[in-house]
């Protein structure tokens, strides 16, 4: 049987489900990796522009966090622990209490769910139609907040709510921010339609948001938009749900996607980068008076990865307990912008996109952006694409990633978009 990529036929090809999906367009055989470069077997190096998704904000194997989790693990630390009390929670929870909460004077309470941002938002839109005694969720067009059977029916993306086989029920769909081009309010939208007892949408038990898509395209709702959505859940007694799995930590600027924007979610999800280090961690943040939820109602088994509490703890300290992080963000933020406009000014009617250190140039077409995003990685730049049609070229760099280092990847990114313009008769053909 084959067992390695050298074989004509690889053991991911035999045995790993069709369902894979990144390694088809990024098909090496990793090995190593640290900080913001990926290593295969046999010694090449990429630069790293999708950061697991923005599940590794921090980089690949932070040597602090790396440091803290081996002395837990070589000193017996424990390794499961359901949701039992134990040493690393408590060193998490205070950890976030001081350096996130706080500040912030958010009085949420912290609920550990299985370790995926699906399933985080799953116990949030459970938490809201207990609070409420209502079913209805409003999420909005391009949202994408997972595939598990009721994070995907707030999920618009047609294929993946194909995959369901059945009907998804529970959701309202309403436009986003933009959705209609920048003359219509879409929050204008939404309220005439929540006031008029003919149409036609169930009292909402929440109303659930990104503040920028992620998987939708990069679009980001504006400040006064969500202000907006904000009052509106209030005044019709919604909570607000505000998924920050992939926005969050950091990826936006700032540690929440929504800090500077006047508003305080009744329930935020998070997952991702929550742990700092790559390792499966998720929770639900959720006002006091809303925690509602009986013991066990939302469990399961790998709810609060003990080893991901370690090293979290340590990302919060290091990253997030002054406001040095925060400002060199900014600037590289600026750096990613002026980086993207050129690309941006190299594709006929390419288009800026994002916020923060999640952005990425809108290039018209799923084909043109495969193939970009395909070129640059037989250069040596690991990254991908987003948008309801695979449009848009999306940068995900850690937020470590040094400046030398994103240069040089963003030079790899125009070269890559110079060779595949240059053959726009093969993009075709392809």
């Amino acid at each position: 049987m084959p067992k390695t990529m050298t074989d004509a036929t690889s053991i991911f090809d035999c045995r790993e489900s069709a369902a894979r999906s990144y390694c088809r367009n990024l098909p090496a055989m990793f090995a190593t990796a640290r900080g913001s470069e990926l290593t295969d077997e046999n010694g090449r190096t990429w630069i790293d522009f999708l950061a697991g998704c923005s599940s590794l904000n921090y980089g690949h194997n932070d040597p602090d966090m790396k440091a803290a989790l081996i002395e837990h693990v070589a000193g017996d630390g424990i390794a499961h622990g359901l949701d039992l009390h134990t040493d690393t929670k408590a060193a998490f929870l205070d950890a976030f209490d001081r350096h996130i909460l706080a500040p912030r004077g958010m009085d949420h309470r912290v609920m550990f769910t299985g370790p995926t941002g699906a399933n985080a938002v799953e116990a949030a839109m459970k938490i809201a139609r207990k609070v409420t005694g209502r079913s209805n969720i409003i999420a909005f067009t391009n949202g994408f907040h997972g595939v598990t059977a009721g994070a995907l029916a707030a999920t618009g993306n047609s294929y993946h709510r194909a995959g369901a086989g059945m009907a998804l029920n529970g959701v309202t769909r309403m436009p986003y921010d933009g959705y209609f081009g920048a003359a219509t309010d879409t929050a204008n939208y939404l309220e005439a339609m929540l006031k008029d007892s003919s149409g036609g949408i169930d009292a909402p038990a929440a109303i659930l948001l990104e503040t920028v898509q992620g998987e939708g395209g990069l679009n980001v709702a504006s400040q006064a938009w969500v202000k907006r959505i904000a009052k509106l859940a209030k005044d019709h007694g919604a909570l607000l749900i505000v998924d920050d799995i992939q926005a969050g930590c950091g990826r936006c600027g700032t540690f929440f996607s929504f800090d500077g924007m006047g508003i305080v979610p009744d329930i935020v999800t998070m997952a991702k980068s929550l742990s700092g280090f790559g390792l499966p961690m998720a929770m639900v943040l959720v006002r006091s008076e809303h925690d509602v939820l009986g013991p066990a109602e939302h469990n399961g088994t790998f709810r609060g990865n003990t080893h991901a509490f370690v090293t979290a703890r340590v990302a919060i300290e290091k990253f997030w307990s002054d406001d040095r992080f925060r400002d060199e963000l900014a600037d590289k933020a600026e750096l990613l912008h002026g980086a993207l406009a050129d690309l941006a000014a190299m594709v006929p009617e390419g288009k800026l996109k994002g916020r923060g250190l999640m952005r990425g140039v809108d290039v018209g077409s799923g084909e043109l952006a495969a193939a970009i995003c395909a070129r640059a990685y037989d250069l040596g730049l690991v990254i991908e694409t987003s948008g309801n049609e695979g449009q848009v070229v999306k940068v995900l760099a850690p937020l470590t990633t040094s400046d030398e280092m994103l240069r040089k990847g963003f030079g790899i990114l125009m070269d890559a978009a110079g060779d595949v313009l240059a053959e726009p008769n093969k993009i075709a053909a392809e």
